[in-house]
């Protein structure tokens, strides 16, 4: 039996990227998967997902769309998911957005923009969803926080760093709160992955070697490596995993950082 046989799951931003490789390792452990996407220009791409999957597997399937950071749309949202699968048993939150921005360029609509997205719809979507798996006496919420949950990862996304933090503390906190009723909620950090919101700063090779290079694993991490993550949070084999922030990241961050003399020392030991 699979691990995740015939349980409710539901992505946001589920379409592209981290979050579509979350679907089909879902979908791929026997979860009904609802997909949650945006706008319109990422209909396509929620729809081509869910034909892949319906083609590969014998679970269900469907696209919905919803901003996620705008309750009446969220309850819409989960109101049809509802009707059609069943209740959410697996809440994967996993909308994000990071504008890489200066802080003294960042405006106000921006800040509130990226912590709408980032934070007010892990709140919208979890208090939602909490209701039914409070019933149920059973649930699995997990938010795709970041490095830069615990770490200052670059100078230039204050806005984005501070709201990955405050996921991070939700996290725990609804892991308390919620956890009487036998509803786990944890967090999944990933460091650097090569997605399209990463696309543009990636694109320059000096800044590509370097979070190579400062990775302790000399790679960046892969969409499939965040999807087998959760999928364990979301199994049985995670009963007693409640309020933690797994790190997928190589190593990144409990890494001290060391002067380069200090490094090539090391190496040149190694060889």
């Amino acid at each position: 039996m699979k691990r995740l046989e015939n349980r409710v799951a539901l992505v946001t931003g589920g379409s592209s990227g981290i979050g579509a490789a979350i679907v089909q390792r879902l979908a791929e452990e026997g979860a009904n998967v609802a997909i949650n996407y945006k706008s319109v220009e990422n209909r396509g791409q929620a729809a081509s997902l869910k034909d892949e999957l319906e083609a590969k597997y014998a679970g269900k399937y469907m696209i919905v769309q919803a901003n996620v950071g705008i309750k009446d749309e969220v309850d819409d949202m989960i109101s049809e998911v509802e009707a059609r699968l069943g209740a959410v048993e697996v809440l994967v939150n996993n909308a994000g957005m990071a504008p890489f921005q200066p802080f003294l360029n960042v405006s106000e609509d921006l800040w509130d923009e990226t912590y709408r997205t980032n934070v007010k719809s892990i709140f919208l979507t979890s208090q939602r969803v909490a209701k039914k798996m409070i019933e149920k006496q059973y649930g699995k919420i997990i938010n795709i926080a970041s490095t830069a949950s615990v770490l200052v990862t670059s100078p230039v996304i204050p806005h984005y760093i501070s709201s990955k933090a405050a996921a991070n503390q939700l996290t725990k906190a609804l892991a308390i709160e919620l956890g009487q009723y036998n509803i786990n909620v944890n967090a999944v950090g990933p460091s650097t992955v090569a997605t399209d919101m990463c696309k543009d700063f990636l694109a320059d090779p000096a800044i590509h070697k370097q979070e190579i290079q400062a990775n302790p694993m000399k790679r960046l991490g892969t969409e499939k490596q965040i999807g087998d993550a959760v999928v364990f949070l979301a199994s049985e084999e995670a009963m007693q995993i409640n309020g933690h922030l797994l790190m997928v990241d190589g190593g990144l961050t409990v890494k001290a950082a060391q002067p380069e003399d200090h490094m090539q020392k090391q190496r040149s030991e190694l060889v």
